[in-house]
């Protein structure tokens, strides 16, 4: 049975703060009126004011509760129900026009409890508008209910006095059994949400992270909604403990409850028709449209859900768009791209970068009696079209997935890879450095739109872009002694098929192989263990090729790390590079956190500094991430020496002129080679009969798609190119000067 309580009609916008919780010597409006910022001063209506107010059919439970501005015009206030104490700024004879929407400045035909109207206002046609501060210019048009309660936490997962711990909102990300949870909270991190929910045997900083955000908000009761200065908001259905900040666009939304919904005059967010929002946040920048259902969530800046989009207990990072898409139970970091209805992503750690074709099925196909499962994805991750993956998979950085059913779980350990499933040999094919072969254009592409579209206010984390850094190069440094130890298991079982050779043994005969590019290795078949949970072959294939590229792609980037580094207008001589030449070998481990990449030990010390209580909340741990940015560029560089070092076999003392010469010599060439794999691998489109075939001469088929010696992108990897080159160049001659 419905539990309706009757009450006095006189109490009707009275009490909001239980008396319980109610601090001594303060009225229920002591919170409200720390809110309310707006410096206007107040007064009580005059006798004529009240008369025009009545004669416009307007009622109040009682009139000395209606305070207003002095530029405050009764005329424009018509047909209103007011309960509680209502305070109005001044209202003018003007409209506010917004795209095609013109609306008479006031108040009309709504009904308003206890709250605080800024200057210019519009309401109008809002049938139950209770508890909130209206900041200047808002319009409000046809809102059938828009209210907030005394325990309002608008989306962050705290608990209010005398609540009970089981209310607190979790977002149950990267697995469907809660194992993972985390608390979502205004401002946070992709990095939070990673630590949070990484290290879950470490109860302390469990514990701590939870105080963090507990602690990071007030937890008395009694907070009014807000809506910032000129916000939109018409035509919506139920509008509940829902903050938002200024200079947003809300409309035809059907239900949103519990939210923040960040917004300034920078980075105006907007939420469209058919939307329903519960329990979340939504963070500056914003695109939420058409249909879409979210419930327990967060959205970071810049990201977008359209098209009947679903995000369910999921982290979604910056400037990522879903749509018409299902997403639960992840945690995915910025520049996500998912479209296409038939897509679908749950339980995953998705790294950011990546890309869901139509089709692909990273779902709940579970290989376990439950639904606990889970997906990890390193940067660049893109399962192609009808792709379905089971649980649970890992996949190194910038993987691609061809189109298929993946009958088994996968472990695919080496960068740049395509992965494809094929059928009728039953067998899993691994090319490694496939988009340096054969796709290039794409990946150079990426890495400068995800960076060119990094809309961020505060870039708080310094996100990582290129598809060459710490995560992927120590990944091709490791994969340089996975196919040596393939290559040399291949060509020495050859002859002795039921050899028994040690991991050693191979890995020294494929490096000698390798090295000296014997044409036996082009003969041979190459298969690995481990990587598919099946019976089944899984053969690399191009090994040779991909190990040359794998050499190449480090002398490269200890190259351009080494310019990132220095960062000035003269290159380095050669004594300059020994502050980048590491004493000893040091083992790297670098960790992904929300698109930051940082050192393991860098990791473990935060994780210490907040257990131990040297970081005592989430802005320390932000300032954190902050302070790591400078250190970034000098830790890159020293981590690709040490990675060429290892590979050259020398040390600080033994590293030579002569060898950096022959870097900065590979490092030109190899440059080159990325270059023209750029152009060469978009001007396969072009030579393509088949996708010239739809139109009737290559003059239209320019005219529609853009000429080749057009393309902007080229033209400025060319030149990108150039200027490397030119740096290499000078660097050689300050190298010859010294020797004379």
């Amino acid at each position: 049975m419905n539990q309706i309580r009757k009450l006095p009609l006189s109490a009707l916008g009275y009490n909001f703060i239980p008396e319980a919780y109610l601090p001594e010597e303060e009225d229920e409006y002591y919170l409200r009126n720390r809110q309310n910022r707006n410096g206007t001063g107040y007064r009580q209506l005059s006798a004529r004011e009240i008369e025009i107010l009545v004669r416009n059919r307007n009622q109040s439970d009682n009139w000395n509760k209606i305070l207003v501005a002095d530029a405050f015009d009764p005329e424009l206030v018509k047909n209103c129900k007011f309960f509680g104490l209502i305070r109005i700024g001044k209202l003018e004879g003007c409209f506010l026009e917004y795209h095609n929407l013109r609306m008479a400045v006031g108040l009309y035909n709504s009904t308003i409890i206890s709250c605080d109207i800024g200057d210019n206002v519009v309401v109008d046609n809002v049938n139950y508008l209770s508890h909130y501060i209206l900041g200047n210019e808002v319009v409000l048009v046809n809102v059938n209910e828009m209210s907030t309660t005394n325990y309002a936490k608008f989306g962050n997962g705290i608990i209010k006095e005398g609540e009970d711990p089981s209310v607190r909102i979790w977002l149950e990300v990267r697995n469907e059994n809660g194992g993972r949870k985390i608390v979502p909270f205004s401002g946070m991190l992709p990095g939070d949400a990673w630590l949070w929910s990484n290290f879950r045997t470490d109860r302390v900083l469990q514990d701590r992270l939870i105080e963090f955000t507990q602690n990071g908000f007030d937890s008395k009761r009694g907070y009014y909604g807000k809506v910032g200065d000129r916000c939109i908001i018409k035509n919506c259905l139920i509008i509940k403990d829902v903050w938002v900040g200024s200079d947003a666009y809300i409309k035809g939304a059907n239900k949103l409850k519990n939210l923040t919904i960040h917004s300034s005059e920078d980075a105006s967010s907007q939420v469209g028709e058919g939307c329903e929002l519960v329990n979340g946040i939504v963070s500056e920048g914003c695109r939420v449209f058409y249909g879409v259902k979210a419930v327990r969530f967060f959205m970071a800046s810049h990201s977008q859900l359209k098209y009947g989009a679903r995000l369910i207990n999921s982290y979604l990072g910056n400037n990522s768009t879903i749509s018409c898409c299902e997403v639960l139970n992840s945690l995915i970091f910025p520049a996500h791209e998912q479209h296409h209805n038939n897509s679908f992503l749950c339980a995953a750690l998705i790294q950011g970068q990546s890309n869901m074709a139509a089709g692909a099925t990273v779902g709940s196909n579970h290989n376990s009696r439950g639904a606990d499962g889970e997906i990890i994805a390193g940067r660049g991750f893109w399962p192609g079209l009808c792709v379905s993956l089971k649980h649970n998979s890992k996949f190194a950085s910038f993987n691609i997935v061809a189109k298929g059913e993946y009958p088994a779980e996968l472990n695919i350990r080496l960068p740049f890879s395509l992965v494809s499933n094929q059928v009728h040999n039953n067998r899993l094919i691994v090319m490694p450095a496939y988009w340096m072969m054969y796709n290039m254009y794409a990946l150079a592409r990426n890495a400068w739109k995800y960076q060119d579209r990094d809309k961020r206010n505060e870039k708080i984390q310094t996100l990582e872009f290129a598809f060459l850094a710490p995560d992927s190069i120590q990944e091709v440094f490791d994969g340089l002694a996975i196919l040596e130890e393939v290559a040399g298991y291949a060509f020495l079982t050859l002859n002795h098929p039921n050899g028994d050779f040690s991991k050693q043994e191979c890995r020294e005969k494929g490096a000698y192989l390798l090295e000296r590019k014997d044409p036996i290795l082009e003969n041979l078949e190459y298969f690995v263990k481990g990587w598919e949970n099946s019976k089944r072959l899984v053969q690399l294939i191009k090994l040779p090729q991909s190990y040359q590229l794998f050499k190449d792609l480090l002398a490269f980037y200890g190259v351009e790390c080494t310019l990132q580094f220095f960062n000035k207008g003269l290159s380095p001589d050669f004594t300059e590079l020994g502050q980048l030449l590491p004493e000893e070998h040091l083992h790297w481990d670098w960790q992904n956190i929300g698109g930051q990449l940082l050192p393991a030990k860098v990791v473990e010390k935060l994780v210490s500094s907040i257990k131990e209580g040297g970081i005592k909340n989430w802005g320390q741990v932000h300032q954190f991430y902050m302070d790591q940015q400078e250190k970034y560029p000098f830790w890159k560089a020293r981590h690709a020496f040490d990675l060429l070092m290892m590979v050259m076999g020398k040390t600080k003392s033994s590293f030579t002129e002569e060898d950096w010469q022959w870097i900065l010599e590979q490092a030109a060439q190899t440059r080159n080679y990325l270059s023209e794999q750029v152009f060469l691998s978009r001007k396969k489109d072009y030579d393509n009969p088949f996708r010239n075939m739809v139109y009737e001469s290559l003059e239209e088929r320019d005219l529609v798609i853009g000429a080749l010696e057009d393309n902007g992108f080229i033209k400025q990897e060319k030149s990108a190119c150039k200027e490397f080159l030119r740096k290499v160049e000078e660097w050689k001659t300050i190298l010859s000067e010294g020797k004379e």
